[in-house]
């Protein structure tokens, strides 16, 4: 955990590698390069707050996802850690807005959604580009339909996240109360790829990784008493070490407690009840 006192070091001129640190992010930050239980301990408490104190989910996750990119630091470099931070959550496809259930059926390309289908759902978004820091500006990740597992094959990298988090595509793929109460059970892993740079598992090599200097992406989860299961997902251009990656667990697991108090409120800004299935 780092006090930052001074901020003119922080370049205007590299807007596009690294934006500078905002007005807003001048307290605490955490060094993504050097995290420890501290920051742990910090980091989890301020996500928890952020989401419990948020009147919708998707405000709660954008919240979190904006927090977590302005705090997490490269202390080195004296500039953000992160390149995009993202939070989804499965959600039933009867449950989504018309907008969002268009996007869902363009993405399965013709393959039959009923209610009831599971789909992750971009929540919360921050990152380097504009079109990053709203999830209705994401052109490919707004809604991801949970069909099968030879539909998930064609998402490398959400296939192999289910799997480094311990879960499996029947669990993905249908929620309920009854499954919960089982992963509530399990510790769920973390998604950690810690050379992104050629990794099969981070697609967008050219348009992403390289240009942006990705090197290390990390993925956490944990799920709900209604069986959705959310994930926060970090693409940082510092190396995050296997230590630090177990430690967002932690931060997961602090979120989740923060996204237990909004049971009863909407899900998504527009309106739409958690219940609604």
């Amino acid at each position: 955990m780092h006090r930052i006192e001074h901020h003119d070091s922080l370049k205007v001129e590299d807007r596009k590698v690294s934006q500078p640190i905002t007005a807003a992010a001048q307290e605490f930050f955490y060094d993504l390069t050097r995290f420890t239980l501290a920051d742990m301990v910090r980091c989890g408490g301020m996500v928890r707050r952020l989401a419990a104190d948020a009147p919708t989910m998707e405000e709660a996750a954008q919240a979190v996802t904006v927090y977590l990119y302005e705090h997490l630091l490269d202390k080195a470099s004296n500039r953000r850690a992160c390149v995009l931070v993202r939070l989804f959550k499965t959600h039933p496809y009867g449950g989504l807005s018309a907008e969002l259930q268009s996007f869902a059926a363009a993405m399965a390309h013709g393959a039959a959604l009923s209610t009831d289908s599971n789909c992750l759902t971009l929540l919360g978004s921050a990152g380097e580009e504009p079109q990053w820091n709203s999830r209705r500006t994401s052109k490919a990740h707004q809604c991801i339909p949970l069909l099968s597992e030879a539909m998930l094959e064609q998402f490398p990298m959400i296939s192999q996240m289910i799997r480094q988090l311990g879960l499996t595509t029947a669990e993905v793929m249908r929620t309920s109360p009854e499954l919960a109460a089982q992963l509530e059970r399990r510790r769920f892993g973390v998604f950690h790829v810690p050379v992104a740079l050629g990794s099969p598992f981070v697609p967008a090599q050219k348009d992403f990784v390289v240009p942006y200097n990705v090197q290390s992406v990390l993925g956490c989860s944990d799920v709900l008493p209604d069986g959705d299961i959310f994930v926060l997902m970090i693409f940082a251009r510092v190396a995050i070490t296997a230590a630090t990656a177990q430690m967002f667990h932690t931060v997961a697991l602090s979120l989740k407690l923060g996204l237990l108090t909004l049971a009863e409120r909407p899900v998504f800004i527009d309106g739409a009840i958690p219940g609604e299935r």
